[in-house]
């Protein structure tokens, strides 16, 4: 399921630390994760902290800080004294008796460090506005969810009574077949030249009863619906079990549609597996 979360966390000597959520549908877990190179020490444990959170989805992390570069520097008194030491000595050589301004050090690199948080501060930081921004993208979440959910309700009652259609039509689809089968024979047997077993035409009979009976596939169509059902109001993650037992849904549908030739359950067939489809495309936004 799709949805955005923002969080926050004040981090020393100031600043905050800036997290964003993003969460886009997608069949298993894809972690993306940004920060700023200041920030390349927590990206580890940004990216172990989603994982531990989320099992589904395209989930996209952003992490920067805001105001962490204000503080004020602090100077590095013994590189500023070694290097004015080497300006006071290069002065002796080249110029005796001048003057060495302390402005001089201003072009000096790296003589000022920004005070920089610890990394466990970072690490603290993160963790506080991580669990902020995720419980926000799981507010959005949830709100998509109970939409889905009653969405994939209204399709599993149809897939209920499409069932309970071919429930109904089967024993009459299946004397159907068995009065075609007879008339033929009689047929075949009203000619001269052909000599029937009577006992081979009731082993084939009873073969084509056989193949012809949905009675097994129909019982399973039936415990998926209420395992579904069940699935879709539990809290946890469960669009992948949800994808798995519509996958043996449509094979069971496939089974009914290759064993029967009636017209009725033939229909009923093709609008069951329509609604199965309907189904498997809205698992893929289940978590």
């Amino acid at each position: 399921m799709t949805g955005f979360g923002f969080g926050e966390a004040a981090i020393a000597p100031q600043g905050k630390l800036v997290v964003e959520l993003r969460a886009l549908n997608h069949r298993f877990l894809e972690v993306r994760v940004r920060a700023s190179r200041e920030l390349a020490d927590v990206v580890t444990h940004a990216e172990i902290a989603v994982r531990e959170r989320f099992t589904r989805g395209r989930i996209e992390l952003v992490v920067r800080g805001e105001a962490m570069a204000t503080a004020a520097p602090a100077l590095d008194h013994e590189r500023a004294e070694r290097a004015y030491r080497e300006l006071v000595a290069l002065r002796d050589k080249l110029a005796p008796g001048e003057a060495v301004p302390l402005s001089l050090l201003g072009a000096v690199p790296d003589l000022f460090t920004p005070h920089e948080a610890s990394s466990e501060g970072l690490r603290d930081a993160l963790k506080r506005a991580f669990d902020v921004a995720a419980c926000d993208l799981d507010a959005m979440r949830a709100r998509e969810g109970a939409a889905l959910e009653r969405d994939m309700r209204a399709h599993l009652e149809r897939i209920q009574a499409l069932v309970h259609d071919v429930e109904a039509r089967a024993p009459s689809a299946l004397h159907a077949a068995h009065t075609r089968l007879r008339e033929r024979v009689a047929r075949l047997a009203s000619s001269p030249e052909c000599a029937l077993d009577d006992t081979r035409i009731e082993q084939e009979i009873a073969i084509l009863a056989d193949r012809s009976d949905v009675a097994e596939e129909i019982a399973r169509l039936r415990s998926h619906a209420e395992q579904l059902g069940v699935l879709l109001g539990h809290d946890g993650p469960v669009g992948r079990r949800v994808d798995f037992i519509l996958q043996e849904m449509t094979r069971e549908a496939n089974t009914i549609g290759s064993k029967s030739a009636d017209v009725a359950i033939a229909r009923a067939v093709v609008e069951l597996k329509v609604e199965i489809e309907r189904m498997r495309e809205q698992a893929q936004n289940v978590e």
